[in-house]
């Protein structure tokens, strides 16, 4: 088949001993720990999870440097485990949702923090806070099949070496099998989708120059530097 332009890349992010994982599309749940919560200004009882998106292309891997993005002076940090999916379905019981994960990885959910202020001042959409070039570095994936599914374990963001944030996985509001359950009713699931599952307190600014590490239990370290 002819296309009127050139046909787009295929975004993959790699898979530890496996072939390059294509992403589909990105999925972000907010406020999915109580500590960021509160940090945030927000009450961090179990309310119903919410979501946001990113682009496919806004994937980064590791080792790369990333530009300080425009239109902003307030680039913050945001640590998180990624589950991608190698299944679909709409509705999936939560019993049953673990079996669409393909595998797991440390991502960061950069924001564009002042835009996403005056967004949430004026009743606006985040997207250009969030769903920006560049804005989701991504380490490789680990196969759900050799690691499981992990339910606890740390998950931290050193900057320049300094420890920012840090918690753990079992202090996720809404877990694994319960965020892609309920995202399955808003939407149908799709293999090469990616879940960004929120981030524990201590977020932040970064500066060029800096050195991002992130690291969540049994799972390759994140690292990018900002540019």
């Amino acid at each position: 088949m002819k296309f009127a332009i050139p046909l787009p890349e295929v975004t993959t992010v790699p898979v530890v001993g496996g072939d390059p994982f294509p992403v589909r599309r990105i999925y972000c749940v907010g406020r999915n720990y109580a500590a960021h919560a509160r940090e945030m200004g927000h009450d961090p009882n179990r309310e119903e999870p919410f979501f946001f998106m990113k682009p496919a292309d806004a994937i980064v891997p590791t080792d790369t440097v990333v530009p300080y993005p425009s239109k902003t002076s307030d680039y913050h940090h945001e640590i998180e485990l990624v589950v991608a999916l190698g299944k679909g379905g709409s509705n999936v019981p939560v019993e049953k949702a673990l079996g669409l994960v393909y595998g797991y990885a440390v991502g960061l959910d950069m924001t564009r923090r002042d835009l996403q202020s005056v967004a949430k001042k004026m009743s606006r959409p985040w997207d250009l806070s969030k769903g920006f070039d560049q804005s989701a570095p991504c380490a490789p994936l680990s196969l759900a099949s050799k690691i499981g599914h992990p339910d606890k374990g740390e998950i931290w963001l050193k900057v320049n070496g300094e420890v920012r944030q840090h918690g753990d996985l079992s202090d996720l509001i809404w877990n694994i099998s319960e965020t892609i359950a309920y995202l399955s009713n808003f939407v149908e699931l799709a293999p090469g989708d990616l879940i960004f599952t929120g981030t524990p307190e201590g977020v932040g600014a970064v500066n060029k120059g800096d050195v991002l590490e992130g690291h969540v239990d049994g799972l390759t370290n994140l690292t990018v530097t900002i540019g």
